[in-house]
């Protein structure tokens, strides 16, 4: 009975080890990308997606290309404020928010205009499964 409960132990030790680590290595693995390499994984999967053609492509490319530069600003932005210890005061945090709601319409616009219907309602789907994966990682929930 002593060796039986000794096994037992020691395998569902064992199995906590054999557990897959993958979503920290991706991470690692994007943090490595630099951003056109992200982009271009971005493009990739959407048009796998989405199935794409050539000149869908391109105009969501230019998309993708502009949302990255954008993104890149407002970090060294936060980077430029966070190292000299200032803070955003309640209206500069109002204007930012209205700043990224109005991106965030114009991205959506310029998707609608280069994507048919089923493809624009897929993007959707897309992006809202993204953003409930981002959700639980935050909560720590993998």
């Amino acid at each position: 009975m002593k060796n039986l409960i000794i096994a037992l132990v020691f395998g569902m030790g064992l199995t906590g080890f054999a557990q897959e680590t993958t979503p920290q290595q991706n991470k690692a693995s994007m943090e490595k990308m630099t951003p056109e390499q992200r982009q271009q994984k971005h493009l990739a999967r959407l048009t796998k997606e989405l199935t794409l053609d050539a000149k869908q492509q391109e105009a969501v490319s230019k998309i993708l290309a502009e949302k990255s530069a954008k993104a890149q600003d407002f970090r060294n932005q936060k980077n430029t404020r966070k190292s000299s210890g200032e803070k955003m005061t309640d209206a500069e945090r109002d204007a930012f928010r209205t700043k990224m709601q109005a991106e965030k319409a114009d991205t959506e616009a310029k998707m609608k205009a280069i994507l048919s219907d089923d493809q624009y309602k897929k993007w959707l789907t897309i992006r809202e499964e993204n953003k409930e994966k981002i959700k639980e990682k935050r909560r720590g929930g993998m």
